[in-house]
């Protein structure tokens, strides 16, 4: 398989309607119900989870980095749809290798998961949503819209993993919806170095043209405590995935000299609504801003 089409595939690999989909994302399962197609699907991942009742119904095929291949295939779909950062390159290419058709996807900003969401309506032929995602995009513009009015910016900080410290910049899809939802990201600019101990200072970061930091993923850093702090960050979301940060973790955070510890915007989140691209972004613009900074603050 090429590297380029793995990467991302702007053209659908079926050209009618599936009527046997598997999927092997998440947040595309969801919105395959939500657009009123989820009726083709025939398996999902483990953590398709939403919704909870139609996906019950669904055989499983395993995780979204370990599918059962073999249970795929057997299955004979019509088109498998995957995502770059959620699935393997050698699951993808040994389904491909066995015939079977594979849509790879990799939203990495909020208008990218809209075209998304008008490509899914357009491969299945089902327009019943229109007026659904019109009205999603219009929130999405009235968001953007009244960013502008802020005089100061809300700085933020979102963790993904405890140990080690990791977090995301700005070439991803939950840097881009918090900035639609009137955000800041502090680490928007930070790259992850390699090798990985140079990350949190502790080995001599390779240089940037070295061979060995070439087709690596950048995008998602190992940082430090002082890196936070220094940051200082106005609001924390501690999101329950892919990490699952609970009261516990709160602390940690709260003994750092910033904003947010000292003004008490250390929240709890639930992780889909800033990493789900689809139309769960839905849910994302009517509940990430009220826990960012009002716009009376800014």
């Amino acid at each position: 398989m090429d590297a380029n089409t793995y990467i991302y595939q702007m053209d659908m690999p079926v050209s009618a309607p599936p009527r046997r989909v598997v999927s092997l994302v998440p947040s595309v399962t969801e919105s395959l119900f939500d657009l009123d197609v989820g009726g083709s699907l025939i398996a999902v991942t483990d953590y398709c989870v939403y919704p909870a009742d139609k996906v019950a119904r669904l055989p499983r095929i395993g995780g979204t980095k370990n599918p059962d291949v073999e249970h795929i295939i057997a299955l004979q779909p019509d088109l498998v749809i995957a995502n770059r950062e959620e699935n393997r390159q050698q699951d993808i290419e040994r389904l491909q290798a066995a015939g079977m058709p594979v849509w790879v996807t990799f939203p990495r900003t909020v208008r990218d998961a809209f075209n998304l969401l008008w490509n899914i309506m357009h491969l299945f032929d089902q327009p019943t949503l229109v007026e659904r995602v019109r009205a999603m995009e219009w929130t999405c513009d009235w968001l953007e819209r009244l960013d502008e009015s802020r005089v100061t910016q809300c700085r933020v900080f979102v963790p993904i993993w405890l140990d080690p410290l990791m977090t995301f910049n700005g070439d991803t899809f939950a840097h881009d919806l918090l900035r639609v939802c009137g955000g800041t990201n502090v680490f928007a600019e930070r790259e992850r170095e390699y090798p990985l101990a140079a990350d949190p200072g502790a080995a001599e970061a390779y240089a940037p043209d070295d061979p060995r930091v070439q087709e690596r993923d950048r995008r998602y850093p190992r940082i430090t405590l002082d890196e936070v702090e220094a940051a200082q960050p106005d609001v924390i979301l501690l999101p329950d995935e892919p990490y699952s940060f609970g009261e516990q973790h709160r602390a940690l955070f709260e003994r750092l000299d910033i904003p947010a510890a000292r003004n008490g915007r250390i929240t709890l989140v639930e992780g889909s609504l800033l990493t789900w691209h689809g139309t769960r972004m839905a849910r994302a613009f009517n509940t990430v801003p009220n826990l960012l900074c009002p716009l009376d603050e800014a």
